[in-house]
């Protein structure tokens, strides 16, 4: 393995020669340091502290760097940055090298045996939404306990609470929500956006999710702000609602909709919608150019944080909305994708501030490291543009139109 490690590392420090847009320095096991890239302001420190670190890079690729990282075999001075020119530069750090390939099709194959059915869905969310509710909200706002983008003001400004706000509001006003509007929220996590529309908009609100933590906790916030009449939480698969509603929202739920659903999903959505109804469906989305990239849910990701998980491209949302046959068409769309590095670099700050709670609750050092590289890497993702957050404004009637 010792021999391996060391050819491996040859390897990596050869490609590493066409590194670009800034400065690598690497700190070697040893203490030595090598440069990489152009002279920039722009500056990453890597400090190694075992050399298993260039086998994985090579032969696990995306998964092995990040398992890695979990097992303490490398650090960097500012993650998410690190991670964003990693994205720009896979190349030349053997990212998705031809080496990795068994790996990610065994990956890709346990990820394939983790479908959105009833059940495996309940699974896949327990395994990520249910580490516990006093853990979200170490790092989550205290008011909204949004866990999904939010949107700040000008130059980034106003604080994590208020920015999520702004976000719900967005939402209430863009589906123009009345006094009595029947609206379903599909994955209303814990509450805060069904509470706030209620509050403020005079909404019905049905929120349905099949996290168990989730649904206790946004019953009880329900409940403490007296509005029972208004809001009704309901641990329920979007597969099993009845009735029909003037409006769907789903913020950030898609992506566990798993591709195989992705047409079911828009025809229950359809016919829930009175004609004329509208939905905001806000996902995060890969480039449209990369959806025919293959095992795109072969990653880390998939196999550490939301298993069952498959990032749509709006494009295939748009092509999944025409062959449903329904009258279902987007007719807006916003990126927000400049949004989400304040919101993931904000968690990942409020996380580290409360990291001693995180150990009481009862976290090791594994998974301290497993939701720091998590929470870096979807903040370098979207400052490199590889990954989008979207708010797709769907109308439920004949209508081809696209106003962006």
């Amino acid at each position: 393995m010792r021999a391996l490690n060391l050819i491996s590392k040859m390897v990596v420090m050869a490609s590493l020669r066409s590194w670009k847009d800034s400065r690598l320095r690497i700190v070697d096991v040893n203490k030595t340091e090598r440069c990489f890239g152009p002279r920039s302001d722009q500056q990453h420190l890597v400090t190694v502290n075992s050399n298993n670190v260039y086998r994985r890079l090579l032969f696990e690729g995306e998964t092995g760097i990040g398992e890695s990282y979990m097992a303490g075999e490398w650090s960097a001075d500012d993650l998410p940055t690190f991670l964003g020119a990693a994205v720009h530069n896979a190349k030349a750090l053997k990212l998705g090298g031809p080496l990795s390939t068994i790996k990610r099709i065994v990956d890709n194959l346990s990820h394939s045996r983790k479908s959105n059915s009833r059940s495996g869905s309940e699974q896949n969310i327990h395994a990520h939404y249910d580490l516990s509710n006093e853990f979200f909200q170490l790092f989550l706002d205290n008011t909204t306990l949004a866990y999904s983008c939010a949107i700040f003001g000008p130059d980034g400004s106003g604080n994590l609470a208020d920015a999520q706000i702004r976000k719900f509001d967005v939402i209430c006003r863009r589906l123009d929500l009345k006094p009595g509007s029947r609206v379903l929220e599909i994955g209303c996590g814990w509450g805060g956006f069904a509470v706030y529309a209620a509050k403020n908009f005079g909404c019905h609100v049905t929120g349905i999710t099949i996290s168990k933590e989730q649904h206790t906790l946004a019953t009880k916030r329900v409940e403490d702000e007296k509005l029972g009449d208004m809001v009704s939480i309901q641990y329920a698969d979007y597969r099993d609602i009845k009735g029909t509603f003037d409006h769907i929202v789903s913020i950030e739920m898609f992506e566990a909709v798993g591709r195989e659903y992705w047409g079911q999903f828009f025809e229950i959505c359809s016919q829930l919608l009175v004609p004329e109804g509208t939905m905001l469906l806000q996902t995060i989305a890969i480039q449209d150019k990369d959806r025919h990239i293959p095992m795109r849910a072969s990653g880390w990701i998939s196999k550490y944080i939301f298993p069952g998980g498959v990032l749509p491209a709006v494009a295939e949302i748009r092509d999944c909305l025409d062959q449903t046959g329904g009258n279902m068409c987007i007719s807006n769309e916003r990126d927000i994708s400049q949004h989400y590095v304040l919101t993931l670099n904000e968690w990942r700050r409020r996380f580290w501030n409360r990291i001693e709670d995180v150990r009481r609750i009862g976290f090791d050092n594994t998974f301290i490291r497993m939701w720091d590289f998590y929470l870096s890497a979807c903040s370098g993702s979207f400052a490199a543009e590889s990954i989008r957050d979207v708010q797709l404004f769907i109308e439920n009637k004949p209508h081809h139109a696209d106003s962006r």
